[in-house]
């Protein structure tokens, strides 16, 4: 009985470690500066896309510096290398709502194992420290009893086959995009095969896809990580564009724009990864 006990403690505890367990990332400066060296910044954006799939919680951001220097100016300096750190993951769509801490702790003091070691030591401790702490697995919800809707909403692709007029727009809800990239998630490619399937039979519209991004300060637009270009919505758009050209939608009806973050639609940021189509016309149903 008591062995039978101590497993149960023990299990308990280890799911405990496990459901805490935080994610770390360390970020290395040159001395005096607080701009990410490009070294940096690539593994940085590195350990950013291991995040995809993560459901965080918070994100806590603290800079530091040497010993060298005074208080005040060490203070202010890992502030900077701080607030550049969150610049990054910004630019690279994970939202600002997530980052709970973003702190300068000033100097780090110099712990002397070998003479030989102080130039490398003072390197390690020109750093910023990134703690990212994923959510708890909900419990699973208990099953519901199906329910039929009665007014259920229609599908992008029902709503391109259903009364439009040129100023109507069609949020693509269902369609969503991988963080940072312009290429959507594997859940999505059915729907975007049915919305072609849609555009083709209703040749008659002629419209705008507009990309959009997510988690940018001042309506920037956000960086693509496959081209390192700060034009991800708009890459978004011609990710849609060419998708929908090679399943038969006429180039001569599309046009393709970038939106930058000018209309977020508020909410789970994953929303603002998106596309959606303006109609600019409609013909008759026999053109």
């Amino acid at each position: 009985m008591n062995k039978l006990l101590v497993f149960i403690i023990s299990f308990l505890f280890t799911c405990g470690l496990v459901f805490s367990q935080k994610l770390t990332h360390e970020v290395y400066f040159d001395t005096d500066k607080y701009e990410v060296p490009s070294t940096e910044k690539n593994r940085l954006l590195l350990f950013i896309s291991t995040l995809t799939d993560v459901d965080i919680e918070s994100i806590s951001i603290y800079g530091f510096c040497d010993d060298r220097g005074a208080d005040t100016y060490n203070l202010k300096l890992s502030q900077q290398r701080a607030e550049a750190i969150k610049s990054i993951f910004s630019n690279n769509e994970i939202s600002e709502s997530l980052i709970t801490n973003v702190d300068g702790k000033g100097k780090v003091l110099l712990k002397i194992v070998d003479e030989k070691n102080i130039l490398k030591i003072r390197g390690l401790n020109r750093k910023v420290e990134i703690i990212v702490k994923p959510k708890e697995p909900e419990p699973e919800p208990e099953p519901k009893k199906e329910v039929v809707e009665v007014n259920k909403k229609k599908t992008e692709a029902e709503q391109i086959r259903s009364k439009l007029k040129a100023g109507d727009k069609i949020i693509f809800e269902n369609i969503l995009f991988k963080t940072g990239y312009a290429r959507i998630t594997p859940e999505s490619k059915k729907t975007l095969e049915s919305i072609a399937e849609a555009l083709v039979e209703r040749d008659n519209i002629y419209f705008t896809i507009q990309g959009h991004v997510c988690c940018t300060k001042y309506s920037r637009d956000a960086v693509d990580r496959r081209t390192k270009k700060r034009n991800l919505s708009e890459a978004r758009a011609k990710f849609v564009y060419d998708y929908f050209a090679k399943k038969g939608v006429d180039k001569r009806r599309m046009r393709y724009m970038g939106m930058r973050r000018k209309f977020p639609l508020g909410g789970d940021p994953k929303y603002d990864r998106r596309v959606e189509i303006l109609i600019t016309y409609v013909g008759d149903e026999n053109q």
